[in-house]
């Protein structure tokens, strides 16, 4: 959090481990935003509290100022609390921002999105198999990302229009095992001897392709 290049008005968000008063108000001080999950045993004054839909999921939605002497000389400035609860997971979350001009549904659904993105990142290493880079530039990596994300998705698409019974991660296995077979592809599968291999669950991300 030191070294990153905060940029105006972008948004950064943060889970409850990089929650840190003076590096917030770091990011404050370059007029971009934060959103971080906020630790329950924090203290502050109410200054005033917004309106809000309980149905959207939102408890309430409040103006705070630090209390304690310590944090209010890290973080002096007004700060809003969401109190959010996530129907999916069945929990509650507490969210602290600088933010106060988009909703507080809004700043929920940043953070659930910025978990999205961990899920993919999840996703790439249980799925894809990239153990190491073959470059370390920005563009070697995309590249091959982009690579194995074609690559899946073309033996996503094979599986379907040959209409495979079997998983993509079945289909990757004998795939894998039959480089140098010259079977046609849908005989490969239909003489297979190859045993049900149960794919890890990755339930969390769900990708669909058709």
């Amino acid at each position: 959090m030191d070294i990153i290049p905060y940029e105006n008005e972008a948004f950064y968000i943060f889970d409850r481990g990089y929650f840190d008063y003076s590096r917030l108000y770091k990011i404050a001080s370059h007029s971009a935003y934060f959103v971080v999950r906020a630790k329950l045993k924090l203290k502050f004054d109410r200054i005033y509290s917004n309106k809000v839909d309980r149905s959207s999921g939102v408890q309430y939605d409040q103006i705070v100022r630090l209390s304690t002497d310590y944090s209010l000389k890290q973080y002096p400035e007004k700060l809003r609390k969401i109190k959010f609860y996530d129907q999916e997971q069945d929990r509650t979350l507490l969210f602290l921002t600088n933010n106060m001009e988009l909703s507080a549904l809004q700043i929920a659904l940043l953070y659930k999105n910025r978990w999205k993105i961990e899920l993919f990142f999840k996703w790439i290493k249980q799925h894809l198999k990239i153990k190491s880079f073959w470059g370390v530039t920005e563009n070697a990596v995309r590249i091959q990302i982009y690579s194995a994300v074609i690559s899946y998705c073309l033996i996503a698409i094979l599986g379907h229009d040959l209409k495979i019974n079997r998983s993509i991660y079945e289909i990757l296995q004998v795939l894998g095992i039959s480089l140098l077979d010259k079977t046609p592809v849908k005989e490969l599968f239909t003489k297979s001897e190859y045993n049900d291999s149960q794919e890890p669950n990755f339930n969390q991300l769900e990708i669909s392709l058709f």
